[in-house]
């Protein structure tokens, strides 16, 4: 769109003109673009195609084009558990480097990077959970710039004794809100540890705080760090927690939570690197499909949107008088840029495909776009499929960054810092 109205300004038409041109050309395209949207939210088979289809899209330029189809159905199974709802907090990843990438697996419930303690239940049923962030050491004397002094080894002992009953008695607190289950964003001593396995209480240390989150928020419970007022801490609850193993690793699996929301991708790949990556194109489709769950209108891809849209703004300019409409059809050539640049992409000859699918849509062919494998215009109804509400985004957010940049008259840079010596 910049580029269009550079050789726009070089032919000295004023830049409030070409913004006025560029608003009618987006408000052109929008409703050219909401009247070709449509939504199959009522077909529950066919609606959940599209979201395959939409999956399949997002992944094709990713790291995992390869295996779109498994992933596609892995981010569409977890979007969907989500009933609605767009928070993608409730959708844990976790990347265990070896194996293929093919290995990976969505599991129900969350799974929690950490190890039960030693000599406690390695699984149990009906689990009243506690998420709390306290200290769980040998809880010192901690008075800044206290110091004391001993002469008897009777009396370090006990010190040390009473030290180990306060602990007792903070257990015992915990073990008294009726729990089977403590998770702890900080370290578990063996004395700890030892008094929550003789109360059968699985306790799991040092869980990281972004899995400490995320476990309360599926488990509706709160992260306590006091337990002197027992009735003002929430407990959360699930079916299960059990040990499990993935790959060479022992981790937490916390099945039956939040209403069947909370469900966990586990990510294999040969190195970090891939893992990372892997993650950031898994994250790229859920966002989009949850956004799509919420607005269930779609349109179809491989250009044939932007062509739509050209087209619209390409008529309306022709009953534009004046300047606009020389801005206007500028709007509905970088319009037409996105098809060509997708061409080049693949290697294919863009001048040739672009006018074929031009003319296949002023044929009427309003679904036509762009086959890259073939190096065709094809239909793309159910072949090539994005979400409406991303669309309509991205036509919006460009226009008006367009018309930001345009504004600016001149630009004041400071004077570069003297050096000396």
């Amino acid at each position: 769109i910049l580029r269009q109205a550079e050789q726009l300004l070089d032919q000295r038409i004023h830049p409030q003109t070409i913004i006025d041109g560029f608003r009618l050309a987006t408000r052109s395209a929008r409703d050219a673009l909401e009247a070709a949207a449509v939504s199959h939210a009522d077909d529950a088979a066919q609606w959940r195609e599209d979201l395959l289809s939409i999956a399949r899209t997002t992944l094709s330029s990713k790291v995992l084009a390869a295996d779109k189809h498994m992933f596609a159905e892995m981010c569409v199974d977890a979007v969907l558990r989500l009933q609605g709802s767009t928070n993608l907090d409730r959708i844990q990843i976790i990347k265990k480097a070896g194996g293929k990438v093919s290995d990976s697996f969505l599991s129900d419930g969350f799974i929690l990077a950490k190890k039960v303690g030693v000599n406690q239940p390695r699984a149990i049923t009906g689990a009243r959970v506690l998420v709390a962030n306290t200290p769980m050491d040998t809880d010192k004397v901690k008075v800044f710039g206290a110091k004391i002094k001993v002469s008897d080894p009777a009396q370090l002992a006990e010190i040390e004794r009473a030290e180990r009953e306060k602990m007792r008695t903070k257990v015992a607190k915990i073990a008294a809100l009726g729990i089977n289950v403590f998770v702890n964003r900080q370290l578990i001593y063996n004395w700890p540890d030892q008094l929550f396995a003789d109360a059968g209480i699985m306790a799991i240390e040092h869980a990281d705080f972004d899995g400490v989150e995320r476990l309360a928020l599926v488990t509706g419970g709160e992260i306590a760090s006091t337990f002197d007022a027992p009735e003002l801490i929430k407990l959360g609850a699930c079916d299960t927690v059990e040990e499990i193993i993935v790959g060479e690793d022992r981790m937490v699996k916390f099945s039956g939570v939040g209403g069947g929301r909370a469900c966990t991708i586990v990510l294999r790949g040969g190195t970090t690197q891939m893992l990372d990556e892997a993650e950031r194109s898994i994250h790229d489709a859920l966002a989009v499909l949850s956004q799509t769950v919420s607005e269930p209108r779609i349109v179809y891809g491989g250009g044939c949107a932007e062509m739509l849209m050209s087209r619209a703004v390409d008529d309306s300019a022709k009953t534009v008088p004046g300047k606009r409409a020389i801005a206007m059809e500028a709007f509905a050539r970088a319009l037409r840029q996105m098809p060509t640049i997708l061409a080049d992409n693949a290697g294919l000859d863009s001048a040739d495909l672009v006018a074929r699918l031009r003319a296949a849509h002023y044929e009427g062919k309003s679904t036509a776009g762009l086959d890259l494998f073939q190096g065709e215009v094809i239909d793309v109804a159910g072949k090539v499929t994005e979400s409406f509400k991303l669309k309509r985004q991205v036509l919006l957010s460009a226009a008006e960054a367009a018309e930001m940049i345009l504004r600016v008259d001149d630009i004041i840079r400071c004077a570069p810092r003297q050096r000396r010596n």
